[in-house]
């Protein structure tokens, strides 16, 4: 017998098979005992007979069925310590403190999945009630001298999630498929929809990364931790799309050990929980879970065996872990890469230059995603080069769901000169854009006590309605290269307890990802001031304004705020903008430039008419657009160039919306 197994490859496959035959000898016992004989029993089952034959040639067939069980026990014993590779399912059994003869118990509950016609054999010892899988019961009655143990080592491989009862049959086993191709070497775990296994040599190794060096070492350090099993779990913080992932990957490479990444799972209670950290097991990997808590959520781990596999979790701004591992966890930030390493990305993603978009303080991520589209964009089309455009057009075409859903996109064009505003106001502007342009660098030209300044910039605009305040965030994102989003608020706000703080960090950290700039128009509405608590409404109004405070601190993009009734704003909120700008109602000259830009260049508006419109009609910005408007239109109504009269009908119809006389009007009635 030992020469038998001594012939035989050591693989997962052949480990496996021979514990198949151990249940064999298990099922060829029972049934030799209800049936009265072997030859009765192999006559009701032929099949059984050739597996009879394949044990006799391992030299079994002159021995009890009890000491045989026990001699081939200790043979596979023997062959595993002869092993030189990892056996998957002898690493779990030790992993998970199993003991063989629970390993058996596995086997024999998989009979019917390896030979269906084992199905007929376990109804037949079931009395023909149609149960082709065997029960609990029937486990506990084979193993009677150990009845308990039979049964206790059933639950404990439920507990592991490598059995479950199988559908259509409430009281009978079955492995689980996933766990039952892992035992035997496979790695196609994908296919079971909800976890994906990647091998070890497919990570990036540590040093390949293009991280900081403080985060490269951070990551051989947590490989070390894992290794000893110090650390049970790591949680990486950071934003979405930037290589939180490929972080863990690379960490679990270091150590030889692949990924089983793991999705869609509800919470602790979760029975994929336990068979995820059986399979990381039997792969050898490390359990990779996404979570997305919102603000003041915390996401749990469940309590697992201790030892089975290590776990990386990957978490955004919010939110925390809890659970019985997260007293064994370490945490770590995975920050968007600098400009350095930008331009690093943007070279490896192109071949190339990143033609003037490592400015952007895009997640890395999100640099590779742009770089493959702009690439096979260009395969497409058959050019040879990469411009700022196409790589912008690219940027674009992100998958920006989570932010187009509570914001929209504006379009933005032109440069100040289109922005007819006093000089101070404009110098503010200039000042802003310098701000946004320097704001990854202004720390290290700073003072120490200002050193540690992050990348985000917020900026309040205040000013009567239609002085430019929106116009200049429009300008502003032109003039830096950015896309602008408007929020959404009826998007946002939430009557729903907590809703509105998690659309809010939607909004926010979905903008930090992509690098666009984040406009709040009429911004009071949620920067309120707080009040007294008088009711539950007035104490969740203040959680809301409470969140918008921490959230602004550690915001890295840049958020425009603009309001025209500014005396609204909590004072909390205006001592956390790093610039406010006033927007005041535009003088005669602002007045006469604002007319400039609106009226076409060849109108036949007397010019005493234009002047003393300039003078005596105290229009905002937003007022004098309308009138241009409306004056071309009755222009197009009458196929004529825009008259004087087109545009004192033009004033008269802006006063009417205000309830008041035109100032020409009166000119008029005095001459």
């Amino acid at each position: 017998m030992d020469r038998f197994f001594a012939a035989l490859a050591h693989t997962p496959q052949q480990h496996f098979a021979l514990y198949f035959y151990a249940a064999l000898l298990r099922v060829i016992e029972q049934t030799t005992l209800h049936f009265g004989s072997a030859a009765t029993a192999h006559e009701r089952f032929p099949f059984l007979a050739g597996y009879f034959n394949e044990i006799a040639a391992a030299g079994l067939d002159d021995t009890s069925f009890a000491v045989a069980s026990q001699r081939w026990q200790a043979s596979i014993e023997a062959w595993e310590r002869a092993a030189s590779i990892r056996l998957p399912l002898a690493a779990l059994r030790d992993a998970a403190g199993l003991r063989p003869h629970d390993v058996a118990l596995l086997a024999q509950i998989g009979l019917p999945d390896e030979d269906p016609r084992f199905g007929m054999v376990f109804d037949a010892l079931q009395g023909g009630l149609g149960l082709h899988r065997p029960t609990v019961g029937l486990l506990g009655a084979w193993h009677d001298e150990e009845a308990s143990g039979a049964r206790g080592g059933a639950y404990r491989l439920q507990a592991l999630g490598l059995v479950e009862p199988a559908s259509g049959e409430s009281a009978g086993l079955r492995v689980t498929p996933a766990a039952s191709e892992a035992i035997r070497g496979g790695d196609l775990i994908s296919m079971i929809g909800w976890a994906e296994y990647r091998r070890p040599d497919t990570a990036r190794p540590l040093d390949a990364l293009i991280v900081s060096d403080a985060l490269r070492s951070e990551g051989e350090r947590l490989a070390r931790l894992i290794d000893r099993g110090v650390a049970a779990a790591v949680v990486l913080r950071g934003p979405r799309h930037n290589g939180r992932r490929t972080f863990a990957r690379a960490i679990a490479g270091a150590i030889g050990k692949g990924t089983l990444e793991i999705k869609g799972l509800d919470g602790p209670r979760d029975l994929r929980w336990r068979t995820a950290a059986s399979l990381a097991c039997l792969l050898d990997a490390a359990l990779l879970v996404a979570a997305e808590p919102g603000p003041s959520e915390s996401f749990e781990l469940p309590e697992l065996p201790e030892g089975l596999a290590p776990v990386f979790v990957t978490l955004g701004a919010s939110g925390g872990v809890t659970g019985a591992l997260s007293d064994r966890a370490i945490t770590v930030r995975v920050p968007p890469p600098g400009p350095e390493l930008r331009e690093r990305l943007w070279r490896r993603a192109l071949g190339s230059e990143s033609a003037g978009l490592a400015n952007l303080r895009m997640t890395s991520g999100n640099i590779v995603r742009s770089a493959s589209l702009a690439n096979a964009a260009r395969e497409v089309d058959g050019d040879g080069s990469i411009g700022t455009g196409e790589l912008r057009a690219a940027v674009r075409t992100l998958d920006r769901s989570g932010l187009d859903a509570l914001a929209q996109r504006v379009d933005c064009a032109g440069d100040w000169s289109a922005l007819a505003v006093s000089s101070a106001t404009l110098d503010e502007l200039t000042t802003l854009a310098a701000r946004c342009r320097q704001r990854e660098r202004l720390g290290t030209f700073a003072g120490e006590a200002l050193s540690d300044v992050g990348p985000g910039v917020r900026a309040l605009f205040k000013g009567p309605s239609g002085t430019g305040k929106t116009l200049a965030a429009r300008l502003l994102a032109g003039t830096l290269g950015m896309d602008l989003y408007r929020v959404d608020l009826s998007a946002v706000v939430n009557k729903y307890i907590g809703e509105t703080e998690k659309n809010l960090e939607r909004v926010f950290a979905r903008a930090e990802e992509l690098d666009v700039i984040l406009l709040l128009d009429e911004g009071d509405a949620l920067l309120t001031q707080r009040t007294g608590v008088q009711s539950a409404n007035d104490r969740y109004a203040n959680l809301e304004t409470n969140y918008l405070l921490q959230r602004l601190e550690s915001y890295e993009g840049i958020l425009l705020v603009t309001t025209n009734a500014g005396e609204r704003i909590d004072t909390a909120f205006q001592r956390r903008m790093d610039v406010v700008i006033e927007f005041a109602l535009p003088d005669a000259a602002e007045r006469f430039t604002i007319w400039q830009l609106h009226l076409p260049a060849r109108h036949h508006i007397d010019l005493e008419l234009l002047h003393g419109a300039v003078q005596r009609c105290a229009l905002s910005g937003a007022q004098i657009r309308n009138v241009a408007l409306h004056a071309a239109l009755l222009a197009a109504e009458t196929d004529s160039p825009l008259a004087s009269g087109h545009f004192e009908a033009a004033v008269e119809r802006e006063y009417r919306k205000q309830g008041a006389l035109s100032p020409l009007r009166v000119r008029a009635a005095a001459r």
